[in-house]
């Protein structure tokens, strides 16, 4: 295929971001890979920083490395980052048909830019991307990790979430299809400083809140913001991999910028590793051992754990003896680090569920742990009961439902006693303190999803 010169976007920040030598440029993207601290998710979505490679190479590589199985999977990326240089307002596309970097050329797809082009706020404009380092820097990653694949590249000017959002809706696409989002974090602030605006930035991002998420705290934070609303509506849950600084990576303390990398993976398979999935129900055990022996829930000491078990999670925690409940509490909405609620709630559904007394040492040996993790909660569109009903997803759906002060929740486990979705939503009205045939216009639903594993006490 023959393609004009002029069409081909030329490295703008090779050499100064990046090495311009074909070798020295797949060195040290290498070299990033395997400093990597990847963990085991299937993600759709990945943010990762675009600073020089020496500064952020390493946190940025953290989120490639999570790429390398899907290599014969992914065959589109679709690139979304923030201008530095041209202001301009809305989301911008560039002429180019081929973008080149030390590692070789990567087509367009021309197709996706011409759907984007029809879309409002989205203009068609070269002089942006010219200098541009934003989308640039993460190119020789994708090159080294994926091999071949087309391109979407997208700047992001002076353009709301909604905007972003309808732009990422456009180009979804399905598994073929991998979304990357170029943010640094905090700028120019002293170690102390950054450490902890950055890990704000990160709670905000883990929670989808892009009302949480300052300006200053990220300087793409407008597709940022964009993507966390479509998030939200897709079911994702977020994990952050890595969250460092210049002061780390670097060394100089006194003037850092932040970086971070983070995973968005369909919620509703998203799974903990193996690993991961032992150390929260080590911990669930140990709180409840604890309150056994000290009448008290534990303080949790986090040494030497990973990023996943660190996110912020609601989660539940689900005690059975003999087979039969004896405890279940846990949090609606996330609002601390995966690990902290679960080790908060383990010792609330031993020992603070009023619908049970508080468990005893005699009963340990007969008892089951279970560990549910949920995703953010969506609202349900509907105009009556039946409607509502047919929404229902058995088997799949957790619900809450909340009407005049009154709310419940089932968690979706309970559709294995419960597997029709009137009996389901009857029973849960009954749980909230309504009456069976309870309706009004101001009825409220909401589902979520959940990872669910469990063990033996002992």
């Amino acid at each position: 295929m023959n393609v004009d010169a002029n069409r081909v976007k030329q490295p703008g920040v090779a050499g100064l971001f990046y090495p311009a030598d074909r070798e020295a440029c797949a060195a040290q993207v290498d070299a990033c890979l395997k400093a990597a601290r990847p963990a085991s998710v299937d993600a759709k979505v990945l943010v990762a920083p675009h600073a020089g490679f020496v500064y952020s190479g390493m946190v940025a590589g953290t989120a490639y490395a999570t790429l390398k199985e899907r290599r014969d999977i992914i065959n589109r990326v679709v690139l979304l980052g923030p201008n530095h240089r041209v202001g301009f307002s809305g989301l911008a596309l560039s002429t180019a048909e081929r973008w080149a970097t030390p590692l070789g050329e990567i087509p367009v797809d021309l197709d996706a830019m011409a759907r984007l082009r029809a879309l409002p706020g989205v203009m068609v404009a070269d002089e942006p991307f010219a200098q541009e380092h934003s989308l640039e820097v993460h190119l020789p990653f994708l090159q080294a990790v994926l091999g071949e694949f087309s391109l979407v590249p997208v700047l992001v000017g002076n353009a709301g979430p909604e905007e972003v959002a309808r732009v990422l809706r456009e180009c979804w696409g399905g598994p073929e299809t991998l979304i990357v989002i170029s943010s640094d974090l905090s700028h120019f602030h002293d170690h102390e400083t950054a450490t902890r605006m950055d890990g704000e930035a990160a709670q905000a991002i883990e929670l989808l809140r892009p009302d949480l998420l300052k300006d200053q705290q990220a300087c793409g934070n407008r597709p940022l913001r964009g993507l966390m609303l479509e998030a939200r509506r897709r079911d994702l849950r977020v994990t952050a991999l890595d969250v460092r600084n210049s002061g780390d990576t670097r060394g100089n303390k006194e003037r850092v910028v932040g970086y971070g990398s983070f995973a968005l993976e369909y919620a509703e398979t998203a799974r903990v590793g193996d690993g991961d999935r032992r150390t929260l129900l080590d911990a669930a055990v140990a709180s409840i051992r604890y309150g056994i022996q000290h009448g008290k829930e534990p303080n949790v000491t986090l040494k030497n754990v990973s990023r996943p078990v660190l996110a912020m999670r609601g989660t539940f925690v689900t005690l059975t003896l003999d087979g039969r409940l004896r405890g279940c509490i846990g949090s609606v909405v996330a609002n601390r680090p995966l690990i902290n609620d679960v080790v908060s709630n383990a010792y609330k559904a031993a020992f603070a569920d009023p619908r049970f007394p508080p468990l005893t040492a005699a009963e340990l040996d007969r008892l089951d742990v279970e560990i549910s993790i949920l995703s953010h909660q969506r609202p349900i569109s509907f105009d009556s009961e039946k409607a509502l009903l047919a929404a229902l997803r058995p088997d799949r759906d957790g619900l809450v439902i909340g009407d005049d002060g009154k709310r419940a929740l089932f968690l979706p486990t309970v559709w294995q006693t419960l597997p029709h979705p009137r009996d389901f939503l009857l029973q849960l009205k009954r749980k909230a303190g309504m009456a069976d045939d309870h309706w009004s216009d101001s009825f409220k639903a909401n589902r979520f999803t959940t990872e669910t594993f469990h063990r033996h006490f002992g």
